[in-house]
């Protein structure tokens, strides 16, 4: 009942929260200049131009009234809480207003259209990132100090100091056959190859498993040593607690200490990224997306914030929101199932 209650609780500060993040985020864009109105009155400046080279006079388009013409356009002319209120329902959180940059299709449309891309890689990225690193994590604990956890360390750390945008560049050059003498492996980019859907399902699965393989590479690289050290440090600490000596001193084997007892209680702290899943779509980085120009999430969010897409922003923005509270509660749902033990009492 306690963890029911807990629950409850914490769906119900979704709201509040929600509301502040997007509240704050909502006013903050409002003060950025070079918005929607400020980029139509450049664009109106630069046709102006080329009309004054034609000999055409034109200076005085741009005028008080048109700027306030675009105000009521993009509905600046109204007061804060109006604006928020009808992004928030009448506009459905903003996914249902047209976007600034992409005519004739609203936030909806674009976060649909990347969805299926960046929900890809990112689920592939999380599985493979805790695929990989949760075993080693487990091998170096069990040989701690000795030549494998060693030369896994320098592996992970070097790893680690390796930015993953700066990681992709190298193995674009070295794998794609940018460089004159390189190895021409992989696709140079994208994700997938033209006439896509001429191909046979063997070939299209071989196609996506080859653009994907290098951008994936990148996003499991960036997690890599968190997650294999933090698995390692885990199991040795729960290792040296009094329960698994217990179990050993009333005869228990090694193996039943520590892949019944003390890796369980390991786990929790791994647990903690479990609640990830829910934003894996927005998980691949930014630059890495534009490394590969792969047309995902990242990119999109990018490209709003450049072009001052006030609309698709925030769009993007909400989404990620409430997709981040809803992990942290997953979060904690893993470590109950981890250990039954975990109440939530104050």
């Amino acid at each position: 009942m306690q963890r029911l209650s807990y629950f409850l609780r914490r769906l119900l500060l979704i709201i509040p929260t929600f509301l502040g993040i997007t509240i704050v985020c909502f006013g903050l864009i409002q003060l950025v200049p070079g918005g929607p109105v400020d980029q139509a009155i450049l664009q109106m400046r630069g046709m102006q131009s080329g009309e004054a080279a034609a000999g055409t006079d034109a200076s005085n388009r741009l005028t008080d009234s048109y700027r306030k013409q675009l105000e009521i356009r993009f509905g600046f002319d109204r007061p804060f809480h109006e604006r928020y209120i009808k992004w928030l329902f009448h506009d459905r959180l903003g996914m249902q207003m047209p976007s600034y940059k992409f005519t004739n299709k609203t936030t909806w449309q674009l976060i649909k259209e990347r969805f299926p891309v960046s929900l890809t890689f990112g689920i592939t990225g999380f599985i493979l990132s805790y695929l990989i690193c949760i075993p080693l994590g487990i091998g170096k604990a069990l040989r701690n100090g000795t030549a494998f956890d060693f030369v896994s360390s320098g592996i992970v750390f070097i790893g680690y100091a390796i930015p993953a945008f700066a990681f992709g560049m190298v193995l674009k050059m070295l794998l794609c056959g940018t460089l004159e003498g390189s190895l021409d492996l992989f696709p140079i980019g994208g994700f997938e190859s033209e006439g896509f859907a001429a191909l046979s399902t063997l070939d299209k699965l071989t196609d996506r498993v080859m653009h994907m393989a290098l951008p994936v590479l990148c996003y499991v690289i960036g997690n890599f040593a968190v997650l294999t050290m933090l698995m390692k440090n885990s199991l040795l600490e729960q290792v040296g607690q009094d329960y698994v000596r217990t179990v050993l001193a009333k005869g228990g084997s090694a193996r039943r200490a520590i892949w019944g007892h003390a890796l369980r209680n390991a786990l929790i702290p791994i647990a903690t990224g479990f609640g990830s899943i829910m934003t894996v779509m927005f998980a691949g980085s930014v630059i890495i997306e534009r490394v590969f120009e792969i047309p995902g999430m990242g990119r999109l969010s990018l490209d709003a914030i450049v072009g001052r897409d006030y609309a698709v922003f925030m769009g993007i923005l909400a989404l990620t929101s409430i997709l981040g509270l809803l992990g942290n509660i997953l979060s904690d749902f893993c470590y109950i199932l981890i250990d039954p033990r975990i109440t939530f009492e104050r």
